[in-house]
């Protein structure tokens, strides 16, 4: 783990995330949280991973998401190098037909 996302609050943080048991409360605790912006931005991050993974060009990622090509580049190194955390999602997400 990194020693920046790895601290005490940041643990805290994600042991939060764990007790949630629906999309609803999902929903209530990020929007309290999170700015809209910022979840605006997780969400596309995450629908680039999906499409990179379904092998889609830039060109399409960004007509589709408006996602710029960094930001693409960026969800495209931690798809390849970074510590599987698109992946496992994705697969769980497949798994369950979404």
């Amino acid at each position: 783990m990194n020693k920046k996302t790895s601290t005490d609050a940041i643990d805290l943080l994600y042991e939060a995330i764990l007790t949630l048991k629906d999309k609803k409360e999902c929903h209530d605790f990020f929007s309290d949280v999170c700015t809209v912006n910022e979840l605006l931005s997780m969400s596309q991050r995450f629908e680039v991973a999906k499409m990179l993974r379904a092998k889609c060009t830039y060109q399409e990622i960004t007509e589709q998401t408006g996602a710029s090509t960094a930001t693409i580049s960026r969800v495209n190194r931690s798809l390849n190098y970074g510590n599987d955390g698109y992946r496992i999602v994705l697969e769980r997400l497949k798994n369950n037909d979404y």
